[in-house]
């Protein structure tokens, strides 16, 4: 099995490649990053010796081709992500999110490969506080921002391009990530990194936003069984049952890491700044026989602690950088 990741020195991404690594070591994997801001090839730094990496964009149509008819299946995460980053300037999101997955579509469909898209719940807008419902793969479409909206644009091209073209394609749509080598804009490692330097985390507004937390590696685990057992034309829900409200995350941070769990600042609240986020992933569970690893937050973010502690020379050099641009927006 020849496998194309794209984003794979991003986040999730890379945390993918570690696993196939492990869990298909028979594999051959080829990744494909243009290594912006968010992709750090250091993040693959375990990895480089047993895969192929490519500096590359995927909106180059040429690279695309080429790549995606070398492969036998592509993984495609390669996306701007950060919702702050998409309300200040919205054009990279267009081109990475839109034109990026409309030049892996076009050569999965010429090539005749196989296809799995990632995708996000923030597609489907958000969920009152109070409200019993979760998402799930009927939940109409009503994004908030313009990387939400993009993300949801990018779904349903991999939709069209299943029943107009019959490319073999599945989506998933997962809740929030957070685990090792996340980019210290998100949240969790920006407050984990505040607490290293001694500064106070950042709440947005009141902080009771609920967001449905995954460890990465569950996240990943989710993928590999969609592409090796999911139906093409499906969408899958990917999720951990892991609601938790930013105050929680923020106050069992300093109390994981021995601070006094009321020592943070309200920052000014993040325009349309979605409610609430819950997934449902009974699809995945009764169809696919998926199960999380994770299933305690607080034994998967102490791993993560655990991690950018005993990892600073990986974040440091992003850090000032990020909290220049938070700053300059007044968060």
């Amino acid at each position: 099995m020849k496998v194309l990741v794209t984003g794979g020195a991003g986040f999730i991404g890379s945390n993918f490649v570690y696993l196939i690594l492990k869990e298909r070591p028979s594999w051959q994997v080829t990744v494909i990053d243009k290594l912006g801001y968010a992709g750090n090839k250091q993040s693959l730094e375990g990895a480089l010796d047993k895969i192929t990496f490519v500096k590359g964009n995927i909106c180059d149509e040429g690279l695309i081709d080429s790549l995606v008819a070398d492969s036998d299946a592509v993984v495609h995460f390669a996306a701007e992500s950060h919702n702050d980053n998409s309300i200040a300037n919205p054009w990279p999101f267009i081109e990475s999110n839109l034109i990026g997955t409309y030049r892996i579509l076009e050569a999965v469909r010429k090539h005749s490969k196989r296809l799995h898209h990632i995708s996000t719940d923030e597609v489907y807008g958000d969920l009152e506080l109070d409200d019993p419902a979760k998402f799930t793969d009927k939940t109409p479409y009503n994004p908030s921002s313009p990387y939400s909206s993009t993300k949801a644009g990018s779904d349903l091209l991999v939709r069209a391009w299943v029943r107009s073209f019959g490319v073999q394609a599945t989506i998933s749509n997962c809740s929030n990530n957070y685990g090792p080598r996340q980019h210290v804009e998100k949240f969790i490692p920006r407050q984990i990194t505040e607490v290293l330097l001694d500064r106070k985390p950042k709440l947005y507004g009141t902080g009771e936003n609920i967001r449905d937390w995954i460890q990465v590696d569950d996240h990943n685990s989710a993928v590999l069984t969609i592409l090796e057992k999911g139906k093409a034309g499906e969408t899958y829900l990917i999720g951990a049952n892991g609601e938790k409200n930013n105050k929680e995350v923020v106050e069992m941070i300093l109390s994981l890491m021995g601070k006094d769990p009321m020592d943070y600042e309200h920052v000014t609240d993040r325009p349309g700044h979605d409610l609430r986020y819950a997934i449902d992933n009974s699809k995945l569970v009764d169809e696919l026989s998926w199960q999380p690893h994770y299933t305690s937050f607080e034994d998967g973010l102490r791993a993560t602690i655990d991690w950018y502690t005993h990892n600073d020379s990986w974040w440091k050099p992003q850090k000032a950088e990020t909290e220049a641009k938070y700053k300059q927006a007044g968060h």
